[in-house]
């Protein structure tokens, strides 16, 4: 008598229960496939395009984790499994989670951020966070810079992002800029010749845009002269040194008076 129960229950059971459990199978594995699908197009669509091959995996893995959680929650609705407890847990976990990494996870939204919308990129030369440098690498939490001391500098993205980038290579040129002070007395003409000849006599200095020469202020013991060159910027601190040197030296040969001389 129990077994025939028994049977019985479970062929209520079957007729109540099992078309929503056959829909729910059929829907699993029809979503297995169709999320397998979904990934590889994903894989060939993101080569194609030539996203950064640092956010490939972050990309593709948060896409497919995501239609993991869909298809799971819904093959769960369908069958009728309750998931309000799971849900709250869930969300609790997440709370903490973002309490106790959100200083991290502001340097990876700006590590996707810079990869994304590149304000600068690999052997750029940029000025940021008081660091002046050449991009050596950009990582989902960080970018390393190498200073003209041969120092690696590492800056936290979150932080980088929100301030001022200043991209020195970005144009493929960078004016340099000298600026100093002689008295009234001097020629103007002679000292312009100089620092003309000074400036044809430099290694690195590009034909455009066009150089500068001439006063650029007049002050109470003197007047400013100002020099502006146009060099690549892998060259502009030699180029700024030579430059100055010949000024110097070519002024001292016309026996021009320096300040503090």
């Amino acid at each position: 008598m129990e077994l025939k129960d028994f049977y019985h229950g479970l062929h209520v059971w079957l007729l109540q229960n099992g078309p929503r459990y056959l829909l729910g199978i059929i829907l699993f594995l029809g979503g297995l496939w169709a999320i397998a699908f979904i990934k590889s197009r994903l894989t060939r669509r993101m080569s194609k395009r030539e996203v950064h091959s640092s956010l490939q995996p972050f990309f593709l893995s948060l896409s497919i984790t995501a239609l993991y959680v869909v298809l799971i929650i819904t093959v769960f609705n369908i069958i009728g499994f309750q998931l309000t407890f799971i849900s709250t847990v869930i969300g609790a976990l997440g709370v903490a989670a973002g309490l106790a990494l959100s200083g991290t996870l502001q340097n990876f939204a700006g590590g996707v951020l810079i990869l994304l919308l590149k304000p600068f990129d690999i052997d750029d030369h940029i000025i940021a966070q008081g660091q002046d440098g050449r991009v050596q690498g950009i990582q989902l939490f960080f970018t390393e810079l190498l200073t003209a001391d041969n120092k690696t500098v590492i800056i936290p993205n979150g932080k980088l992002f929100n301030e001022v980038i200043t991209n020195i290579g970005r144009q493929g040129k960078r004016r340099l800029d000298i600026d100093f002070k002689l008295g009234f007395g001097v020629d103007i003409e002679q000292v312009k010749e100089i620092l003309e000849k000074s400036i044809t006599g430099t290694s690195n200095i590009l034909g455009q845009p066009a150089t500068k020469v001439g006063v650029l202020a007049l002050e109470a013991d003197g007047m400013r002269f100002t020099v502006r060159v146009w060099v690549d910027p892998v060259h502009y601190l030699a180029t700024k040194m030579a430059l100055q040197e010949k000024i110097v030296n070519n002024l001292r040969a016309a026996e021009i008076k320096l300040p503090g001389t």
